[in-house]
């Protein structure tokens, strides 16, 4: 599963970690996220990720 970057504060979305802090289990895509879900570090919205290359 790909990873995905939030532009503005760099925080990493890893598939394989989820964000179990947020309730995001390991092994969710990021496709699967709810849509209110937000970046833990910045609360920006997953519009603000893009694929990490």
């Amino acid at each position: 599963m790909e990873r995905y970057v939030c532009e503005p504060c760099g925080y990493i979305y890893d598939p394989e970690v989820g964000d179990p802090d947020n309730g995001i289990e390991p092994g969710t895509a990021f496709a699967d996220l709810p849509d209110d879900w937000v970046c833990p570090v910045c609360g920006l919205g997953k519009d603000e990720f893009v694929v990490e290359e």
